[in-house]
């Protein structure tokens, strides 16, 4: 019987930077991410609904648009990738946006990203 794929794991410690901006500031943090030696990131659209998110014209309040991007990264690189980010996108201002890690359990679906010979490690299940 052959040995399933699901039962291998990736050995490799990876973390999730998990960042929020306005809306159309995410390119700031791919780029810096990118520097830091990241591959990239994955971009979603949000709406932000804090007690100082809202504003108000006309009357009418306005919650507005904001860009969460995903960055996963190998746990080596994850303080290094963060700091670019805080630095780039200028997160340690008032109003700019946020930006954690998270430790990831398992991943799957990215031996794109790991060298030749961990590659051959993972599919000869060493």
């Amino acid at each position: 019987m052959t040995k399933s794929r699901k039962a291998r794991e990736c050995k490799i410690k990876f973390d999730l930077i998990v960042s929020i901006v306005n809306r159309g500031h995410s390119q700031l943090v791919v780029e810096a991410s990118k520097k830091a030696g990241a591959e990239g990131g994955t971009i979603l659209g949000g709406r932000g609904s804090g007690v100082h998110e809202k504003s108000r014209l006309f009357g009418v309040t306005i919650e507005p648009g904001k860009d969460i991007i995903l960055t996963l990264v190998p746990r080596d690189d994850a303080d290094a990738v963060l700091d670019a980010i805080l630095d780039e996108a200028e997160l340690n201002k008032p109003g700019k946006g946020i930006s954690f890690i998270l430790e990831v359990k398992k991943v799957a679906g990215i031996t794109h990203l790991l060298d030749e010979d961990t590659r051959e490690k993972i599919d000869n299940g060493l």
